[in-house]
């Protein structure tokens, strides 16, 4: 935490940037410059990728229980350095120390998971008759490219990097300029380790001159991207033009559905917990809150009461931290006034939080139709619309009825409906009486506009490797 200025890490060394210029980072809980990053270019890019190429040559070979027993070791010391590495984060996010100690402890368990799976990657036999042997064999990419958000730096660094390493490709990451340092040092944690030089490797700096740069190099096999839409579709265009897959997890308006019979206490907290989680700045963030209509009077009551409890801030004892960004918080600001403007009636929050930093109040508005700009698109931050349904089809039209399709909650007390539901539901994972839920093992991914293939679970591991078929003539 003394240490200011951090310089790339590439080849298992620290290396200043090529062009000698650094950005600073933010704390948002101030608003002061904290951190001060390497600000990369192509050229630094380049280093970065003929390191992973080189070191690619050794680990792909590696037998796979060794490689998977390494990423456990990687899991260990994360812990180890737990405590160092969630302040980076509340130092970079803002978000309170208990927060960000949970998303480290979900980066260990990437690493955990995956260092387990490693030797269970496998191919098959198929049976061509008499005189034949086929079979199939599971190999890596080579050099993935993994470009994460500001939302959960290390989290995020992990769930790409664990299953591409546990399968035996190499990764050249970059990080969010907003929050690069606990990637930075993760980058460290995985070279103590063992890993061999150059198998993960972190260039810092701006989408234009370090991710662009990534996407478009030679050497790389396969782009691992999680932002916003905007840029998920431009790295779609340039990953197409070299005839190369990504995995693309991108944004959401993701619908919370309240049916009549459901355990309206439970619903309310669930759903604030939905709308508010990391300050609302996530892409899963249940912010359509569907209520069935003859409970919308009590549920209104309800939710209203939960959020009256959150307290905002980045002491350990607040649930709501602040916006990341300056830019980001004048976005959220500005679709208060949308709200207003449409005919929202604000029922909690609307409001900036303090006068210093970028906290906002957990905000819920009514009155809006489901075309209203603020109920359809995505506003990343703790901002929710209600609107009532009178019926389950209706219901499901409603969550339907958006470009994105990440994830869905729904609350009943009915089996049946709440299976029947799930299934028509146009997300790529639905929650059912709970908002969020499932962990590391849980495949991820969009449906729609939120997205292209799956990180997280066993399922990953299909996105990080390429199927090659042997047949043998005996």
């Amino acid at each position: 935490m003394k240490q200011k200025r951090w310089d790339h890490h590439i080849g298992g060394r620290i290396t200043p940037p090529s062009g000698g210029e650094y950005l600073d980072e933010t704390d948002p809980r101030t608003g002061e410059a904290s951190f001060r990053i390497a600000r990369g270019n192509a050229a630094d890019v380049d280093l970065a990728c003929r390191a992973a190429e080189t070191a690619l040559a050794t680990w792909r070979d590696v037998k796979a229980l060794d490689r998977g027993r390494m990423l456990v070791s990687v899991a260990h010391s994360i812990r180890t350095h737990a405590d160092e590495l969630a302040r980076i984060e509340q130092v970079e996010m803002g978000k309170p120390l208990h927060q960000a100690r949970g998303d480290i402890e979900i980066a260990a368990q990437y690493f955990e998971f995956y260092g387990g799976l490693a030797p269970a990657v496998e191919g098959e036999t198929i049976d061509l008759g008499a005189g034949k042997l086929c079979y199939t064999r599971k190999e890596p990419y080579g050099v993935i490219g993994a470009i994460t958000p500001w939302n959960a730096p290390i989290n995020q660094a992990a769930r790409a990097a664990a299953p591409a390493l546990a399968t035996g490709n190499t990764v050249v990451a970059k990080p969010s300029e907003f929050t690069s340092v606990s990637t930075l040092r993760l980058a460290e944690i995985i070279a103590a380790a063992g890993l061999p030089a150059g198998v993960f490797n972190v260039v810092t700096g701006t989408g234009t001159e370090v991710g662009a740069a990534i996407v478009v190099h030679p050497t790389i096999a396969k782009i691992a991207f999680t932002g916003s839409l905007r840029a998920g579709k431009e790295i779609g265009i340039r990953a197409a033009e070299r005839v190369i897959p990504v995995t693309l997890e991108l944004g959401g308006k993701s619908p919370d559905i309240v049916f009549a019979d459901a355990d309206l206490e439970a619903a309310a907290r669930g759903a604030v917990r939905g709308f508010t989680i990391n300050a609302g700045q996530a892409c899963i963030a249940g912010t359509r809150i569907l209520v069935e209509r003859s409970v919308l009077d009590r549920f209104l009551q309800l939710l209203r009461a939960e959020v009256a409890k959150l307290k905002v801030g980045s002491e350990e004892d607040c649930q709501i931290g602040p916006i990341i960004t300056a830019a980001q918080f004048a976005r959220i600001r500005e679709y208060f006034e949308i709200a207003r403007s449409e005919g929202a009636q604000i029922i909690a929050g609307g409001k900036v939080h303090g006068d210093r930093g970028f906290f906002v109040e957990p905000t819920v508005f009514t009155g809006l139709s489901a075309d209203a700009r603020a109920m359809r698109e995505e506003i990343f931050g703790p901002v929710c619309g209600v609107i009532a349904f009178d019926d389950e089809a209706q219901a499901i039209r409603m969550a339907n009825d958006t470009n994105y399709g990440l994830a869905a909650g729904l609350w009943t007390q009915n089996l049946s409906r709440a299976h029947r539901v799930a299934g028509r539901l146009q997300a790529g994972q639905v929650y059912v009486n709970e908002y969020p839920s499932g962990g590391v093992e849980t495949p991820f991914g969009g449906y729609k506009q939120s997205g292209i293939g799956r990180e997280k679970g066993r399922e990953a591991l299909n996105h990080y490797t390429q199927t090659k078929t042997v047949i043998v003539t005996l």
